[in-house]
């Protein structure tokens, strides 16, 4: 039986979550904690409301992950520097050198899974990809989630 494009994205997805259970097992990180530490890597410091529409998730939410990351020492909160009522979250030094590690890893996994196409064929991968994440990205907002 061929499997259909949808069937291969839907295993794709499951692999990857295997995987980052497999990744992060035993180290207290959730995808949702992961998800918050990689948005302070390309963000910067920023308040809990800034998080909160970054990883699209409520401000309780957000403020259950802070707490949760600051008690296990990869963030922790400061004060806002221009505006006394707001804290800034950021990464402490460990996790910032945990998350650049992560990204050179992000970076290997993507040339290695590119090596699996041929050369003259991946940018027409990269285009088709891009695409449908962009149609499923437009259906999931038409249908009221968040893309």
């Amino acid at each position: 039986m061929d499997l259909l494009l949808l069937d291969r994205l839907l295993q794709i997805g499951d692999l990857f979550q295997r995987d980052m259970a497999r990744a992060f097992e035993g180290t207290g990180l959730t995808t949702a904690r992961v998800h918050l530490l990689w948005t302070l890597q390309h963000a910067g410091p920023s308040t809990q409301r800034e998080l909160a529409r970054l990883c699209e998730v409520t401000p309780r939410n957000i403020t259950g992950l802070v707490d949760a990351l600051e008690a296990s020492g990869h963030v922790r909160r400061t004060p806002h520097p221009s505006d006394r009522r707001a804290v800034l979250v950021e990464l402490t030094a460990s996790a910032a050198e945990t998350m650049t590690q992560m990204q050179k890893e992000h970076s290997d996994l993507n040339a290695t899974l590119l090596e699996a196409v041929a050369p003259e064929d991946r940018d027409t991968v990269e285009r088709g990809i891009t695409a449908i994440a962009d149609r499923l990205g437009t259906l999931v907002a038409q249908a009221g989630g968040t893309p």
